[in-house]
């Protein structure tokens, strides 16, 4: 399983997106690395298909579903459709949802 989390510099919702990533995939008895990549250009975001930081992929496809549909690239902050709240962080029952969906 290959886990990437796409940031930028300096992102202040990329730690805590680190930590939900780590505590979900202690939950889901899950050991793999988790390679963070720094976004630096827009040029880097298109090829990337960057949606925003911080941007959690599982084998590729981003962790919320419904993002595979956007073509909006760039060097941006990214928000998370929750049941709450849009959040700049993915809610961790979304970042289980996807561990198990590459399991």
């Amino acid at each position: 399983m290959r886990i990437e989390l796409l940031t930028f510099d300096g992102c202040p919702n990329m730690r805590p997106t680190l930590d939900l990533v780590q505590e979900a995939l202690r939950l889901e008895a899950v050991d793999a690395p988790i390679h963070v990549i720094g976004v630096d250009s827009p040029e880097a975001a298109r090829h990337l298909r960057f949606l925003g930081s911080p941007s959690v992929r599982i084998d590729g496809d981003d962790v919320e579903p419904k993002a595979m549909q956007r073509t909006s690239y760039g060097i941006m902050c990214r928000t998370y459709d929750s049941s709450s709240s849009d959040a700049g962080v993915p809610p961790i029952e979304m970042i289980r949802a996807a561990i198990r969906r590459a399991l």
